[in-house]
C-alpha cells in the first residue's frame, strides 16, 4: 500500500459570512456545494492559478471532491474541497479558494469558511457528530483555533469538535 504524502493545509479564514460576500459591493450571495466533475477540471489548472492538482483528488476513489458555486451561477467555481470519510470522522485533504478569491484583491470572502462548514455538515450526516480533522501548516494553527474553534491535537493535526462544527453549520446553512 502506497503511503500518501501529508499535505498541510494553508487556507485562510478571512471572515465567517452567511454565504459568500463580494468584497467591493458588500453584497452576499447564496451558495451551493455539489460534486466536482471531470469535465469541470479543464478550468481548474495550475496554469489558471490553482495551487493543487485537483485531478489527483478527483480520480482517487477514496476521496470526495466538492465545488462551491453561487446559486444561479454554477459555471464559476468559487472554491474546492476534498474529503475522505474515515471510520469516525471526516478528514479534509484539501481546501482551496479560487485564485480570484485569494489575496488582498479577492472578489469574494467567506469561501474557505463555507467549505469547512460543509465538511462539518457531511460529518454530522455520516454520524460522526461533526468531527472534522485536517493537517495545518504550523504558522496557521492558532488562526484555526481562533476562527474555526478547532483544537490542536498533535504535530500539525487539527480537530474541529462537535460544538464548533455546529456553530459553523448554523452560520452557513440555514435549512
Amino acid at each position: 500500500m502506497k503511503k500518501s504524502k501529508i499535505i498541510a493545509l494553508n487556507f485562510e479564514i478571512d471572515v465567517l459570512t452567511n454565504s459568500i460576500q463580494n468584497t467591493i459591493s458588500g453584497d452576499s450571495f447564496e451558495t451551493e456545494i455539489s460534486s466536482l466533475t471531470l469535465k469541470e477540471l479543464k478550468q481548474i489548472t495550475m496554469k489558471n492559478g490553482w495551487s493543487f492538482n485537483w485531478r489527483i483528488e478527483l480520480i482517487d476513489n477514496a476521496k470526495e471532491v466538492y465545488k462551491l458555486t453561487i446559486i444561479n451561477n454554477p459555471d464559476i467555481i468559487q472554491g474546492l474541497l476534498s474529503l475522505t470519510i474515515e471510520s469516525d470522522h471526516v478528514f479534509m485533504n484539501l481546501v482551496e479558494s479560487a485564485p480570484f478569491n485569494i489575496g488582498k484583491n479577492k472578489l469574494y470572502e467567506g469561501v474557505a469558511g463555507n467549505l469547512v462548514a460543509y465538511a462539518c455538515k457531511v460529518s454530522f450526516q455520516r454520524g460522526f457528530d461533526g468531527f472534522v480533522a485536517f493537517d495545518a501548516k504550523t504558522k496557521l494553527i492558532r488562526h484555526y483555533e481562533k476562527t474555526l474553534g478547532a483544537y490542536h491535537f498533535r504535530e500539525q493535526r487539527m480537530i474541529i469538535p462537535t460544538e464548533s462544527a455546529q456553530l459553523l453549520i448554523d452560520k452557513y446553512f440555514k435549512n
